[in-house]
Parts: C-alpha cells; structure tokens; sequence
C-alpha cells in the first residue's frame, strides 16, 4: 500500500506527534472540584506511523513517571494497527499503567479503523461521560459520509473530537476538518513548525477535558495564536 511505503528518517514533524503523546502524561489537575475528567487518546499505529511511534515509546518513561502523581484527568489509550486489530486500554489514573500498555505496542500495516474510534468513544461516553476525545494520524482510508455521520453522533453527546493531522494528506486533511466540525471539537496539522506549539496544543486539550470550554477560552486569551485558533474553533468568540 501507498501509506505504507519506506519513509525517510524521522522529521521534527513526526518527532512532534511523539512528544505530543508523551505529554498525555502531565494532564493539569482539577484539584478535587467536581468529576475527573475523561480523554480517550486514540493513534494510528499502521506502518506509515511507526518512525513516530517508535520514538514516542523511547521518550515515554521519564515523562510518564513525572506524571504519575498527577490527578484530575483519566486517560485511555486507543490504538489500531494491522488486519483489523483494535486496542483500547483500561482508564489509567496511574499514568506509569498507560507507559505499560504503549511499551509493547509496535506499529503493523494496515488499513485505517478512525471509524471503530468514533464508535468505540459513543459507547464509553454513553456509559460514562467522556471529555474529550484525541486522535493523531496520517491519512483516511475509510467512507468519509460514514465517519462523518459518526462524529456528528459524536457531537450530540456533546464529546468533541480533537484531531492532529501528521503529514500534508489533503483527503485526510478535509475528512478530520469534517469530524472536528460535526463533533463540535478541532483540527490542526501537525506541519516542520509545531515543535514549539504542540505542547501547549496539548495542555489546550487538557484544559478543556477538565474545565470546559470557559476554561480553554480563558486560556486561549492569554496564549493567542494557535491556542486562541483551537478554542474558536470550539464555539468561542
């Protein structure tokens, strides 16, 4: 397959979606006020995704064990790979047991499953209400009517979807601009400048899953640019 095909050595690009992974890790606390926060945090682990993966995984512990007395936000990894393989773990308090379950984890060919992440965040956020939901990757080999018909689900019970776009797709671009939309969450690209952002993209999406939109708003306005970008995109003026 085209997706799959030998890739350069990794670029600040994909060095980008690995510490924007790792940072998951150092969530901000919601210091005791009202329900933790839910974020399901979902990756493409097809072949085209493992120089970044690869490197996620190399630069996880430390970041991982800083974060493990953290509170406020409960994380679940969600992954795919492979001929329909599909993985989701348990809600992790404890950031060193999500650093566990991404250890083992090694990136396969395959077709893309964003359609099993949409439908697997309906079900857990029906049981439970989830905050928000983060996805990272690289193309969109699916129906994009039926993902968009999922994120609009998505959106009528109110869990926003964040996507990060690794590489300059532009199918895939339309398809997350889309999901973002219908689910009421937002896009960006992950593009050779974000290095300096993308921690504060993260802590961005953080914010939201523990205080809401007012919060990220309120963050937006002191950070402007991108941040500020990211939570217009949510509704805010």
């Amino acid at each position: 397959m085209a997706k799959d095909r030998e890739k350069a050595p990794a670029t600040k690009q994909e060095t980008d979606v690995s510490r924007f992974l790792a940072k998951v890790a150092t969530l901000p606390v919601s210091a005791g006020r009202g329900p933790r926060g839910k974020l399901i945090f979902a990756m493409d682990a097809t072949m085209s995704r493992e120089p970044s993966w690869d490197r996620a995984i190399a630069i996880q512990s430390d970041m991982f064990d800083a974060a493990a007395g953290l509170g406020g936000l409960d994380v679940q990894l969600v992954w795919f790979r492979g001929f329909g393989e599909f993985h989701a773990s348990c809600w992790a308090r404890d950031a060193k047991s999500l650093g566990r379950d991404m250890t083992g984890v090694r990136c396969r060919g395959g077709y893309t499953q964003i359609g099993k992440v949409l439908a697997h965040a309906t079900k857990q956020t029906r049981q439970e209400k989830v905050s928000a939901l983060v996805y990272v990757g690289d193309c969109v080999e699916e129906d994009i009517d039926a993902l968009c018909a999922k994120a609009g689900e998505l959106g009528l019970l109110g869990l926003p979807v964040f996507l990060f776009q690794d590489g300059d797709d532009p199918v895939a671009a339309r398809a997350f601009q889309e999901i973002a939309r219908l689910s009421g969450g937002a896009y960006c690209r992950l593009n050779d400048a974000s290095a300096a952002r993308l921690q504060e993209l993260l802590r961005a999406v953080a914010i939201f899953a523990s205080g809401g939109k007012a919060a990220l708003l309120q963050f937006g306005d002191r950070q402007g640019g991108d941040i500020k970008k990211l939570a217009r995109q949510l509704g805010g003026k």
